[in-house]
């Protein structure tokens, strides 16, 4: 099977990873790829916003599978595109992609359904969103609406920050046209997490949970990011936790989808909030989230086709997922000046004695190739994942590996997974 990957980010290097391995893929294409997905599969130029020009993509390379990494072409309706096409492709159409698309779409979804999750508000005149704020007198969250690359979550400490957060996005337009509209969400404590689940159209397969850390300093400080790294699985989710997950969150949003009419068929992700043993839905997502597919593919045993082969085709009755690998955390090598406006062409040493690292994987997020030097060419650069035994030990595998690696400039946390280094993990029921 010829297999086609849409996206050029380290979670898109991950999936390939895993799919150069399954004796089912004769041929690994990346479009647009990176540096590391160049030595495991053929990159293809290609826009990720140019839905015609991705068919078009497809079907002149005859790929049998098309499996799409990040949410801009599944709300723009690529998947719809490709099946008009006659190409199956892993993820959700345009319609079940409205859930990542407008998160007040999500949220009146998570709302009809009874689906537990934060008290909120809708604003497309940033002047009544101001006067809201004032009047309720308390700090919220501020989300744009539409897509924002994962950074239009502004997570205010006060009224002073709430007001300038409603300013960034409707007045100054800091998220672009995704900030039209702003959800004002009730501010939630306890620890936040993400739970993955595939869904064929008819029935779901759980995953496991992750946990990522979104801030860019160390104790969680400083503006918001993609994601400067994750771990799996996190304690906060005990096997209590995770019933409720499915039982409170996953089944009724299947039930909706069922009432609603929609056909999904793809992954969800489902990032809580989990305070006292209790979980509430901060958002949805239509995709692997990145960087936590990274430690998922590290932890995932077996073939990876048939998951993804399976959802595309309506019927994952003969999947099971299988998690050989206990732990895994990885930490996320960003470039000077991420989240903000970011220098590229530097040059990257040390790779090769990181990945010498037992239990070492490095998946690439922004990088390109000159000849035989390795450039960076984004904000989030590398991502150095770790797999073993025990959170303990993975995070000492990662760190040593972080340190084995150099450019100019390079940004990372040193705490990632502080919530679970010497927390023992709950024992399976």
């Amino acid at each position: 099977m010829r297999v086609l990957i849409i996206g050029s980010g380290g979670r898109e290097h991950a999936l390939a990873t895993r799919l150069a391995q399954s004796p089912s893929v004769s041929e690994l294409l990346c479009a647009p790829g990176n540096g590391g997905t160049a030595a495991i599969a053929r990159n293809l130029p290609a826009s990720l916003e140019d839905v015609p020009g991705l068919c078009a993509l497809a079907r002149e390379h005859c790929a049998d599978f098309v499996v799409i990494g990040p949410e801009a072409p599944l709300v723009l309706g690529l998947v719809d595109a490709l099946a008009e096409a006659g190409i199956p492709a892993f993820g959700p159409g345009k319609a079940a992609a409205r859930f990542e698309g407008s998160k007040l779409y999500s949220k009146q979804f998570m709302h009809k359904y009874g689906i537990p999750t934060a008290e909120f508000a809708t604003f497309s005149d940033p002047h009544a969103a101001s006067a809201f704020v004032r009047q309720s007198g308390r700090a919220w969250v501020v989300k744009a609406d539409g897509l924002a690359a994962g950074k239009g979550v502004i997570v205010a400490n006060d009224v002073a920050e709430t007001l300038q957060a409603i300013d960034r996005a409707m007045r100054a337009r800091e998220f672009g046209a995704a900030g039209e509209t702003v959800v004002l969400e009730e501010r939630l404590v306890g620890q936040e997490v993400s739970y993955h689940v595939v869904l064929d159209g008819a029935r779901f397969l759980p995953l496991a949970a992750a946990q990522d850390h979104k801030r860019i300093g160390d104790g969680d400080r400083g503006p918001n990011t993609g994601g400067m790294g994750a771990y799996s699985p996190p304690p906060v989710v005990t096997p209590e936790v995770e019933r409720r997950i499915l039982e409170q969150v996953v089944e009724p949003t299947l039930r909706g989808f069922r009432a609603e009419g929609i056909d999904y068929r793809g992954v969800l992700f489902i990032g809580l909030m989990i305070e006292a043993g209790q979980p509430r839905v901060l958002e949805f997502n239509v995709r692997f989230g990145d960087p936590e597919c990274e430690v998922l593919m590290a932890r995932y045993g077996g073939d990876l086709l048939p998951l993804l082969w399976g959802a595309a085709r309506g019927d994952l009755s003969r999947v099971e997922p299988r998690w050989d690998t206990p732990s895994a955390l990885c930490v996320v090598l960003a470039a000077p000046g991420y989240p903000g406006p970011i220098q590229r062409g530097l040059p990257i040493s040390g790779l090769a004695d990181a990945e010498r690292v037992p239990g070492v994987v490095v998946s690439h997020a922004g990088t390109s190739r000159d000849g035989d030097r390795l450039l960076t060419s984004g904000g989030r650069v590398l991502c150095v994942t770790a797999s073993g035994p025990n959170i303990d030990s993975v995070a000492a595998s990662a760190y040593r590996a972080v340190d084995l690696i150099r450019f100019d400039g390079m940004q990372f946390r040193r705490d990632i997974g502080h919530h679970a280094i010497n927390v023992p993990l709950p024992l399976p029921e």
